[in-house]
């Protein structure tokens, strides 16, 4: 029982598989995080309800920072068209959850538990099928271990200075 994690079944080998899987999508968030900035994707434009359509939190050079290093990321894994589709699909997947996080009114910043923590997983996971599907196991296990390596980054982050708020 000692080989496998959380007594779930799932051995080591596996939720190692599972992180390699979606690193891509994870080195995508953080690159396009750290080397963002400079002119917004909307332009600076609102949507019908007076509110910018993402805000100034989604750029294209993080967008094209953070898809170069995923790219980069899966060639180095083997594999870069998972590589390529993980990428864009957790930068997709981060910018859908923006746009609604504007529409009910939350500000660049503000907390979004799950939302924040996930948007970019679906969005990877979903394009990654086109290339290679994930296992069961591998959804099950990424679902579990993004929020908390989301949350203990955003915290390190925070405490080093590199973000204004720990979440």
């Amino acid at each position: 029982m000692a080989d496998n994690w959380l007594f779930l079944g799932i051995s080591a080998a596996t939720v190692v598989e599972a992180f390699l899987y979606i690193l891509p999508a994870y080195v995508t968030i953080v690159a396009a995080a750290i080397f963002g900035g400079g002119k917004p994707i909307d332009l600076g434009k609102t949507f019908f309800d007076g509110r910018r359509v993402l805000g100034d939190g989604k750029t294209f050079r993080g967008f094209f920072a953070g898809l170069a290093a995923g790219l980069c990321c899966g060639a180095a894994l083997g594999n870069t068209a998972l590589g390529l589709f993980l990428s864009l699909g957790a930068l997709v997947g981060d910018i859908i959850a923006a746009f609604f996080k504007r529409r009910i009114g939350l500000e660049r910043g503000a907390p979004a538990p799950g939302l924040d923590q996930l948007d970019f997983l679906a969005g990877a996971l979903l394009l990654g099928c086109f290339v290679q599907p994930p296992t069961i196991d591998t959804v099950f296990i990424t679902v579990v271990i993004t929020p908390l390596l989301h949350l203990t980054v955003n915290l390190l982050g925070h405490l080093l200075g590199l973000k204004a708020v720990p979440w």
